[in-house]
């Protein structure tokens, strides 16, 4: 009966996170933004009484927000991020970021394509990432911006038109008004766009304004648009925008993208691929 009697008055540590886990971890992570957005700052030990959770748990809740680019971690919590609208880092930098989720989504970009398509592809990593997989098509023509996709299928049986224009060396791609010319003359089937930024509201956007005239243009010049970006870039906000959310047809990117976006694309009509 002693045993019994303590043991109900300090009811285990697991039970408690076991009760708090029953919100949905995204939508825990939007009530932190909401508090970070209210304060200016959060800290763990707080979350962790608020929510009835381990530091741990909290943790691991902030780590997916900084990662996707809408908190920034700080010594026992989180802040505001920094303005990222300039945020500019070059095509190394990037590469070194979400590689796995880049070709899980060239994976799925590839199952989209069929021999005898043309396929346009802009500059950045994750579509570099879908032009190692194009190389096992046999009948495929693929017009690019960028040197080291044309550089990655000049061994291959895929026909290269590469744009000409004004090399960007941070980028590797290909911009100014000779580039634009150039696309405004084609025509493709599919293309594969990367974005640094995508939001709901503002839309698709870069950090470079030569970069999103000639994304625009290849909008103009593609039958279908498919935005190709891993769920870091979902809520980031760049200098220049490139299109609205209503003039895409696809999304692919993966599962850690809020499920409130998913939902939101969704009622457009826009199909979404998770990875």
């Amino acid at each position: 009966m002693k045993d019994r009697t303590r043991s109900s008055a300090h009811p285990a540590p697991v039970a408690a996170d076991q009760a708090g886990d029953s919100m949905m971890a995204e939508e825990r992570r939007q009530k932190i933004l909401s508090l970070l957005h209210s304060d200016g700052r959060v800290l763990v030990t707080n979350l962790s009484k608020l929510f009835n959770l381990s530091q741990i748990t909290i943790r691991k809740d902030l780590d997916s927000l900084h990662s996707r680019g809408l908190v920034q971690r700080s010594h026992g919590g989180a802040l505001l991020p920094s303005s990222r609208t300039l945020f500019d880092p070059s095509l190394q930098e990037k590469q070194q970021l979400r590689t796995q989720e880049k070709q899980r989504i060239a994976a799925a970009a590839a199952k989209m394509v069929r021999d005898g398509s043309c396929v346009m592809l802009d500059s950045g990593t994750t579509t570099a990432a879908i032009a190692q997989v194009l190389k096992k098509f046999s009948a495929l023509t693929v017009i690019t911006n960028a040197i080291n996709i044309a550089a990655e299928l000049t061994s291959t049986n895929v026909e290269v038109i590469l744009t000409g224009g004004t090399l960007r060396k941070n980028s590797f791609s290909l911009v100014g008004p000779v580039a634009e010319d150039v696309l405004a003359e084609m025509h493709a089937d599919i293309l594969f766009l990367g974005v640094d930024g995508f939001d709901l509201e503002v839309g698709l956007t870069t950090p470079n304004l030569q970069e999103s005239r000639v994304n625009r243009a290849m909008v103009s010049s593609a039958a279908k648009v498919v935005a190709v970006c891993d769920s870091s870039k979902f809520y980031r906000r760049s200098l220049s925008r490139i299109m609205p959310i209503s003039a895409l047809h696809h999304v692919i990117t993966d599962h850690g993208v809020p499920q409130a976006v998913v939902d939101a694309l969704r009622k457009l009509n826009i199909e979404v691929t998770l990875v």
